[in-house]
Parts: C-alpha cells; structure tokens; sequence
C-alpha cells in the first residue's frame, strides 16, 4: 500500500469534469483502518474521497465510524460529501436495515447537509428492492423538504440548504418510481405549496424520465 498514494494521484481523473470513482471504490474494497484513516489525513480531495467510502466498509463490517461519516457529510467539498453518500451505500448493501435507520435519524438532523447525505444514500435504486426501503426513501425526501421550507429566507442562503435543495431536485423522482402508491400522493401535494423552492423541487423532478410513466 505504500505506493497507493502517487498511483492515486496519478489515476484520480482530476483535474477533470469526472473523478475516478471506479478506482475509490476498489481502494474500499482492498484497504485497512489504518491506510483509510492516512488517506483522510492528508486533506487532499481525491485521496479524502477515497478514504471515506473505505468507511462504509468498515461501517458495514461492525465497526463505530458513523460520527467520522457524519462530520465528513458536512464537509464543504462536494467530492467528500458524495463519498459518504457512498460510504452509507456499502452499509445498505450489506445490512440494509441499518441504513434505513441512519436514513431516518440523519434525515432528522438540524444541519441541511446532513439530511443531504439521509436522501442522497437512501435514494439508490439498487437499494430500494423493499417495501420498507422505498416508503422510508420517501418519508426521507419529506421530512428533508418540510425542514427546507420550514426555513427563513435568509437561512436559504446558506450554500448548505441550496445544496440540500438540489439533492431533493432529484432524490424524489427515485423514491416516488421506487414507491409510486406512496410516494406518488406526497409528490403531487407538493403542487400546494407556494414556497418557491419547493417549487423548484417539483419542476426539477417532474423532468426526470423515470417519473414520466407516473405522472
């Protein structure tokens, strides 16, 4: 593993539009506690992006890195926060309860990105093969939108709260085709809602294809 670091470098895609994402997955798969934890240290974006979804096997293994997730979630570059979204998805594959609990508490939780990070793992169609995964993917993209209106205006402002709005631009058109007797109902009531970005959380997902069939 000691030549990892510069193969890393050297193979990250970056600078680029597109991250090497196939290569931190099998950094994952093949590294130890220790190797992830000198990836995260070194603060470098690519290396960072590798370690943490080396969390989520750990995670997945039994071990207790859900806090080190949790602060990394909140992270202001948006490769990190994508790998823990990565990190919560080997949990899901390998214990999808598990998950589906992190979802709901996370999702509960006061900072946007947080809840970013609830909606964006939940909503992987490889993982919503279950009735009780699809109504709780759901019931995540719910409660994200209602703390997001819930907000005031200068609080939406925060790079935070429009990066949890984006999130949502998408996250519903896969709960609702994952769960449509559900999650068909709490989308088109979204329509009352006169807050403009819950507004343009609707329009954002009505373009999505894989909703068309429903609407």
């Amino acid at each position: 593993m000691r030549v990892w670091p510069e193969y890393l470098r050297a193979n990250s895609g970056l600078p680029g539009p597109r991250g090497n994402i196939e290569l931190a997955q099998a950094v994952a798969d093949e590294g130890d506690p220790a190797f992830f934890d000198r990836m995260i240290a070194t603060d470098d974006e690519y290396s960072v992006f590798c370690g943490v979804p080396g969390l989520g096997r750990l995670l997945a293994e039994g071990a207790d890195v859900l806090p080190r997730l949790r602060r990394h979630a909140v992270d202001p570059r948006w490769r990190v926060r994508e790998a823990v979204a990565m990190a919560l998805q080997r949990l899901g594959d390998a214990d999808l309860p598990r998950l589906l609990v992190t979802a709901e508490s996370w999702a509960a939780d006061p900072h946007p990105l947080v809840r970013r990070a609830a909606a964006a793992a939940v909503c992987e169609p490889r993982l919503l093969t279950t009735a009780r995964a699809a109504a709780c993917a759901v019931d995540v993209c719910s409660r994200a939108t209602d703390g997001l209106a819930g907000l005031s205006p200068a609080s939406r402002r925060d790079p935070g709260v429009r990066t949890l709005r984006q999130a949502l631009g998408y996250c519903w058109s896969v709960a609702v085709a994952a769960n449509p007797a559900d999650g068909l109902p709490r989308f088109r009531a979204l329509n009352d809602s006169t807050d403009r970005d819950v507004a343009w959380i609707v329009r954002e997902n009505r373009k999505k294809a894989r909703l068309a069939p429903l609407l």
